[in-house]
């Protein structure tokens, strides 16, 4: 059994797999990663997918242009297709103060060169009349926004690090703990150990345990989000843009032949990731309210992920201060999925 690494990566979600391939890429070896289940399958698979443009902060929408380009050609670089559809985001808002966010916001996006626009209620109306839109006061749209496959992303990038052939990936180990001792971290699993100079946490909502086991604190939290699906629905033609009613805190999209919409967002943290009936009565509710036809869907299936939340709703990512060799890449506060190219 090999147990010594250059580096060990903790967290097989899309995070980890990226930061993997990319330490491949640039030359790095003797690289391990390990996942306490299947790559790919904890907040990744459960995810929505969507990417976008459109955020409120220089480095997210630096962290988005630089992901895009990648995504743009992945299946030229990772052979395999992502399914991304640019369906495009529609931002909706129903105060004034929300409208003037939105304006701020675009300004910021411009800056940046992306194609965003600003949209009065009777132009969302025409454009998309099947929403309800007497309470709206506007919203903003970027066609180049939408939504990819994580299963398809994950497979992506399983295969180039397979093709590359530096990484060790090492699924149902999980880490129980990290000691530092003589320049080198030790880290346990329930079967094996392995030493490594350099540890990347990459733990996502689990990140926070995982650095406590290093006596580290990161001010991560897992928050539960639901998310449901109808049975096919064929009564909206055409292209569905991913669809955010800020106010409410609700999104949908099209999935396959029926309809995604958001579950409620815990307020409380915690490690569930089951649905409930409260759950599909807040996505029901705000649907048929915002879509009114949606009063004939049925829900055919759920899940629920976990958000990694920080304080600031953005990535905490670098070494940690005072422990060398110790390197923090979680806290995408939802938008791991489409950041996660560039972050690796």
């Amino acid at each position: 059994m090999k147990r010594n690494y250059d580096y060990i990566i903790i967290g097989g979600g899309i995070i980890g797999l990226s930061v993997a391939y990319n330490l491949s890429k640039k030359g790095a070896n003797n690289i391990l990663l390990l996942e306490k289940d299947f790559v790919g399958e904890g907040s990744t698979g459960k995810c929505a997918g969507g990417i976008r443009l459109q955020f409120s902060t220089d480095i997210n929408i630096r962290f988005s242009i630089l992901s895009r380009k990648i995504f743009d050609n992945f299946k030229e670089e990772f052979g395999v297709d992502p399914e991304f559809k640019k369906v495009g985001y529609l931002f909706l808002a129903t105060e004034e103060s929300e409208l003037s966010i939105f304006e701020k916001n675009i300004a910021l996006q411009r800056k940046f060169g992306i194609d965003v626009e600003l949209l009065t209620q009777k132009e969302i109306k025409k454009r998309w009349p099947y929403l309800k839109t007497d309470d709206i006061k506007g919203g903003t749209f970027c066609a180049q926004d939408g939504y990819a496959g994580p299963h398809e992303v994950v497979q992506g990038y399983m295969r180039a690090i397979r093709r590359l052939k530096k990484v060790d990936i090492m699924q149902k180990e999980e880490v129980i703990g990290i000691d530092f001792k003589n320049n080198l971290w030790k880290v346990k699993t329930k079967k094996e150990y392995f030493n490594s100079p350099l540890v990347i946490n990459c733990g996502g909502p689990y990140a926070r345990n995982i650095a406590n086991m290093a006596k580290i604190n990161i001010p991560i939290s897992p928050i539960r989000r639901q998310i449901f699906v109808t049975e096919p629905f064929d009564m909206i033609k055409g292209d569905i843009p991913l669809t955010i009613d800020l106010a409410r805190g609700w999104y949908f999209r099209r999935e396959g032949k029926g309809i995604l919409m958001a579950g409620p967002q815990d307020e409380k943290e915690s490690f569930n990731t089951t649905t409930d009936f409260e759950g599909m009565t807040y996505a029901a509710e705000n649907g048929v309210y915002r879509v009114p036809i949606f009063s004939s869907c049925r829900f055919a299936t759920s899940w629920a992920g976990l958000y990694e939340i920080s304080p600031d709703s953005h990535a905490i990512m670098g070494e940690v201060e005072g422990n060398k060799g110790f390197y923090i890449a979680a806290g995408f506060s939802g938008h791991g999925f489409q950041h996660a190219p560039s972050a690796g």
